[in-house]
Order: structure tokens, then C-alpha cells, then sequence
């Protein structure tokens, strides 16, 4: 019978609406591309920069290391520029609309512009923080540990924007929480390793990534806040960001690094690889922005899962800085695990059936 009532239905369809059949399957399987394609990116990107930046500050090599202040100031001012050459894109490549729009949203709204300066702030720390991290933590242990932003920005959507979370969603936070937890558990791998890396220099990495999850958290959800209650573009949103961060980064390299950068140059140390560093930074919050617009949490959820593998087999294998445990597996795959169980979303069962 359903195929029957299918075949009355097709033979009652106009000219008209059996021509944009073929146009809407295209849309399907173009909106399909975009969402796997941004996904393959951020798997690549979050994957590549944990790694690269991991390898980069622990590369010996001659001369002095490049300032991991200046290269969050560089990745600031690189995500303004692909910004604007997205805005331009958007104004049909039109330099006299682009800069109408810049100074229509931006100049001539002083104060939307400065509520970007908080979250800006928290994101300059934050980028920072991950650069302290990753020069104390292995790979591997870093990516699993910093999914504790799931928790923190749960935590403070619930209070911000008194977001309600499902029973799936508080069980995977707990999931996550003892992932987490079984993950840092010390392990006999670790003591014979306290030559290279000391138990201090752990604790040290260990607060960096605690403390970015938390600003990561609040910035995240500060940020929706903003944009919910705005109509600016993301783009846009994303050059006010970049302004300040800017800002705030060239602070903290005169209060940190003035002496070496007065010493030896803003770009002292810097190689091909600090630039892949920079770039892969950059481009991260825009590869986001894609994730979200074309894909959803359960897809996302598998990409964050795919990038702590491949991150513990890469550590492994090529930077030879972590031996995993059956603890850190046990805790990684809860992690995963709660990863999916925040983004499940069931559906009612009374939309499966239909009469």
C-alpha cells in the first residue's frame, strides 16, 4: 500500500515539481559534501595543531625559541585578515561595500564592538594557556583532558542562558568527568620519565589546560549570548575579536617578553614551522564556524573522538613522548563515549510512525 499511495503521489505531481527533484537531490548531496568536508577539516586542524605546536615547543634546535606571546598576536591578526577577505566575498567582492559594512557594524556601533573586548580577553588567555600546556603535556593527554570544556561550557550555558540539559547530557558529563580523571591518573610510565619531564612541570601543564576550559567555557557561551542577541555576522563578530585579541596580545608580550623582544626581534625563532603553527590557529575558530553552520554535534562529536586517536597514535609513534596505559585507554574511550552521549539527541517516538 505506501508504495501504491507513493506512486498516485508522483503521478499527481506537475512538470514544474518533477524538475526540481533533480535540483533538490543536488542541494542534498552538495549540503552533504560541505558538512563532511568541514568536518575532514576540523579533524585535520585540531589534530595537526595540537601536535605541530606540541613538536614545536619541544624541537631542540640552535638559537632561541620562538615567543609563544608574538605567535598568538601573529594568529590574531591572521584571522582578521581571512575575516575580511570572507566579508569581502560576502559583499559580492566589492571594496566600496566592504568598507561601508566595516564601518557601519563596527564603527558606528562603539559599544556592540566592546562587548567583544571580555570574550577577547578570556580568548587571548586561553590561547596562551594552550601553548603553556602543550609545552608541559604530551599530546594525547592534552587532548583528552581539554574535553573538560565540554563540561565547563554546559555549566555555564545552564547559568547564563539557563539552557536545560537532558539526562543523557548530565550523564555524559559525569562519563566525562571520570574519563578525565582516569586519564591523569599517575602511572609507573610517568615516574621513570621524571628525568625529561618532572612531576612539576605535569601539575604546571595540567592547571594550563584546567584553566583554559574554563575560559574556553565562558567565552564560548558569552559569545553565543552576544551573537543571539545581535544580527552581526560572524565574520564580523570574529574581526571584533581579532581587534582585541590584538590588543590584548601585544600586552601581554610587553609585560612577558619586552626584554627578548627588545633584544632579539618580534619574530626571533621563528621557521616554517612556527608558521604552521600560526596559520592552523588561525584558521581554527573559522573551521569551527563551518562545523557549526554545516554539521551537527553527534558529526562533531565524531571528529573530536577521531582527532584524540590519531593525536595518541601520532604522540606515539612519531614524537615518542607518551606510552599509553590500560587506565588512559579506559579513560580516553569514556571520554569518546561522552563526547557522543552530549550531542544525542532522541527523537520522539511518536515521529517515527506516521499514518
Amino acid at each position: 500500500m505506501p508504495r501504491d499511495q507513493d506512486l498516485v503521489l508522483q503521478d499527481m505531481k506537475g512538470p514544474q515539481e518533477v524538475e526540481r527533484l533533480p535540483v533538490a537531490n543536488e542541494d542534498k548531496t552538495m549540503s552533504a559534501n560541505l558538512k563532511y568536508l568541514s568536518l575532514g577539516i576540523l579533524v585535520f586542524q585540531t589534530t595537526s595543531l595540537v601536535l605541530t605546536m606540541r613538536y614545536s615547543r619541544t624541537l631542540k634546535e640552535e638559537g632561541p625559541r620562538y615567543l609563544s606571546s608574538t605567535a598568538v598576536v601573529v594568529a590574531e591578526l591572521l584571522k582578521i585578515m581571512a575575516c575580511i577577505l570572507l566579508v569581502y566575498k560576502d559583499s559580492k567582492c566589492s571594496l566600496r561595500a566592504l568598507n561601508r559594512v566595516l564601518h557601519d557594524e563596527i564603527l558606528n556601533k562603539p559599544m556592540e564592538t566592546l562587548k567583544l573586548a571580555i570574550p577577547s580577553g578570556i580568548y587571548t588567555l586561553q590561547n596562551n594557556l594552550l601553548y603553556v600546556a602543550l609545552s608541559n603535556l604530551d599530546a594525547a593527554t592534552y587532548q583528552v583532558t581539554y574535553q573538560l570544556k565540554i563540561l565547563t561550557t554546559a555549566l555555564f550555558s545552564v547559568s547564563m542562558l539557563s539552557k536545560k540539559l537532558g539526562v543523557y547530557q548530565w550523564l555524559s558529563l559525569v562519563i566525562l568527568m571520570t574519563g578525565v580523571a582516569f586519564v591523569q591518573w599517575p602511572s609507573d610510565s610517568q615516574e621513570l620519565d621524571s628525568k625529561e619531564l618532572s612531576a612539576g612541570s605535569q601539575f604546571v601543564g595540567l592547571m594550563a589546560v584546567l584553566t583554559a576550559c574554563f575560559s574556553s567555557g565562558f567565552a564560548g557561551v558569552y559569545f553565543e549570548k552576544i551573537l543571539k542577541e545581535t544580527k552581526q555576522s560572524v565574520w564580523i563578530r570574529n574581526i571584533q575579536l581579532g581587534f582585541f585579541g590584538s590588543i590584548f596580545g601585544l600586552m601581554g608580550v610587553y609585560v612577558y617578553d619586552g626584554e627578548l623582544v627588545s633584544k632579539n626581534g618580534f619574530f626571533q625563532g621563528y621557521n616554517r614551522l612556527t608558521w604552521i603553527v600560526v596559520i592552523l590557529q588561525a584558521l581554527g575558530g573559522l573551521v569551527i564556524a563551518a562545523v557549526i553552520k554545516y554539521a551537527d554535534n553527534i558529526l562533531k562529536g565524531f571528529a573530536t573522538s577521531l582527532s584524540i586517536i590519531l593525536s595518541t597514535l601520532i604522540s606515539y609513534f612519531w614524537l615518542q613522548d607518551f606510552v599509553p596505559t590500560s587506565v588512559f585507554f579506559l579513560g580516553a574511550i569514556l571520554v569518546i563515549t561522552a563526547t557522543f552521549l552530549y550531542g544525542y539527541d532522541p527523537k520522539p517516538a511518536g515521529n517515527s510512525t506516521k499514518a
